[in-house]
């Protein structure tokens, strides 16, 4: 059996996480295509074609875990970013009749995928609450009647989840670019739907990663499968609530508590008296200082969160400095679903608790607060004792003015 791996999107609606395509975040310190190849070699795939940038920063990354390379894995280059028909049309003359297509950027389970190969040409469908920003299935039957692209006035809440069972044949047809100028794999499904019986199947469960906070899903179900693994140092006086996973080089200080799952990664130091709450991913190399309290949060390698600061629900990039007394607030006042600002338009979360998402060697100065859903980009400077309200885009320096003290003033 043979897959191809769709990864060669912009990933615009991730930042300030997109430096690399979405498929290459890192969890548990293994980039998210990692956990989708390593499930199709599971259930069987004997092939695997990955259509990525010009960039080949998705081969570079793969080159890092050698087992995977060591099963046959083929790497395209999509040239032209022009949408997922002409990323699946690059691997065209390398497909055999019958071809199992996934979005890299998604995730799913292997019974979902398995699903798809109980019948031929199917697809994997999801339902949501809100399927306007997907592409929605008109269902007849077991049968796909017709296939709509972000509908506003959605006929069904079955959406398309990115995994396609489907005839290399589809590709010979003729198709046009969309109204957002690309050309569209839900064209080619379109035709196919028209043409013969298409069958779909429900998935148990299926993550879609578009925005920074569609981590936090992803995150959760992977730290629900951990068991204990402790490599690292445990000083006296901690509470480990199992299940943890904490790697070597690791040194957990004196008073710390650690309410698992959570996952901390090589040479970190944690504490003293630091609360690591549930669902909390730590990559490798980081710095958390005295009674430090992270809940549900992914902190990516080499950043330091010094002492008595709060994270909520937030994602913090490489290399990044948060000084001491930070807090990246989590909740609105009428607890109300938190908006974020993506593309100068005003996206729902679909999240009561969502605190900030930071990327790259960003620094946040002291005492300094970061209300819920803002986006802080890359190389950016927050200066201290400051209240940060609307997202700053990369390379900024973002400074109160400074007070002016006026000596001998009279009142």
């Amino acid at each position: 059996m043979q897959a191809v791996i769709l990864a060669a999107g912009e990933s615009s609606r991730f930042w300030p996480l997109n430096h690399k395509h979405k498929s290459l975040f890192e969890l548990m310190g293994k980039p998210l295509i990692f956990y989708t190849i390593k499930k199709l070699l599971e259930i069987g795939i004997k092939e695997i074609i990955i259509v990525q940038k010009p960039n080949l920063e998705i081969k570079k990354e793969l080159e890092k875990h050698s087992f995977l390379l060591k099963n046959k894995i083929r790497f395209l280059v999509q040239e032209k970013s022009e949408g997922t028909g002409a990323a699946l049309k690059v691997a065209e003359k390398f497909l055999k009749e019958k071809v199992l297509v996934l979005n890299g950027d998604d995730f799913y389970l292997p019974e979902d995928i398995k699903k798809c190969f109980s019948k031929f040409p199917s697809l994997l469908v999801r339902e949501v609450e809100n399927p306007t920003n997907f592409g929605v299935i008109i269902p007849e039957k077991n049968f796909i009647k017709e296939i709509t692209e972000k509908s506003q006035n959605p006929q069904s809440n079955l959406v398309n989840a990115g995994c396609y069972f489907i005839p290399s044949r589809v590709l010979k047809e003729k198709i046009e670019r969309s109204v957002r100028g690309e050309y569209e794999i839900t064209d080619y499904l379109r035709i196919l739907a028209r043409n013969e019986k298409f069958y779909f199947f429900k998935a148990k469960e299926w993550f879609s990663l578009s925005f920074p906070w569609d981590l936090f899903p992803i995150n959760e179900y992977l730290l629900k499968k951990i068991k204990t693994k402790i490599k690292g140092k445990i000083e006296k006086n901690c509470q480990i609530k199992k299940p943890v996973i904490i790697e070597e080089g690791t040194i957990v200080k004196s008073g710390s508590y650690i309410e698992g799952p959570v996952y901390i990664g090589k040479n970190c130091q944690i504490g003293p008296h630091c609360y690591i709450r549930p669902f909390t991913s730590i990559g490798d190399n980081c710095f958390l200082g005295q009674a430090v309290e992270i809940k549900n949060s992914i902190i990516r390698e080499g950043s330091r969160i010094s002492h008595l600061s709060y994270m909520g629900d937030s994602i913090i990039g490489k290399n990044c400095n948060l000084g001491a007394g930070v807090i990246l607030a989590n909740l609105r006042f009428d607890e109300g679903n938190i908006k974020s600002l993506v593309k100068g338009t005003w996206v729902q979360t679909g999240r009561k608790k969502f605190g900030a998402a930071v990327g790259e060697s960003s620094k946040i100065g002291v005492n300094s607060s970061v209300m819920p859903g803002i986006l802080i980009g890359s190389n950016c400077v927050v200066g201290p004792h400051f209240l940060v309200k609307e997202n700053i885009a990369d390379n900024q320096i973002f400074y109160p003015e400074y007070q002016t003290i006026v000596k001998n003033k009279k009142f």
